[in-house]
């Protein structure tokens, strides 16, 4: 028997482009916003549907937080800043 030792692959172009997508845009809690400016938010900027937009803001009521996007740093970075921007709290991860 003749076998090959393993030896790990080597990363490739699309594993790079994994990596950079692995990214998560965090919603915070806060005591000062209404639900409804929070769906608007996240309807206008991050482009969920009125339903979506709704299960997050209760999600971040109840838990704290809620991952509202996933995608590459450079795609979360604009929705982070327009989030910002509103005065609401998040976080790329």
């Amino acid at each position: 028997m003749n076998e090959k030792p393993y030896t790990s692959p080597q990363p490739t172009e699309d594993a790079a482009v994994l990596e950079d997508s692995g990214c998560s845009l965090v919603l915070f809690n806060d005591d000062v916003h209404t639900f409804d400016y929070v769906i608007k938010a996240l309807v206008d900027i991050c482009r969920h549907t009125v339903e979506q937009a709704e299960q997050c803001a209760i999600l971040v009521h109840c838990h704290g937080r809620c991952t509202v996007r996933h995608g590459s740093y450079t795609d979360l970075l604009p929705m982070h800043t327009a989030l910002l921007d509103k005065q609401l709290t998040s976080e790329i991860q």
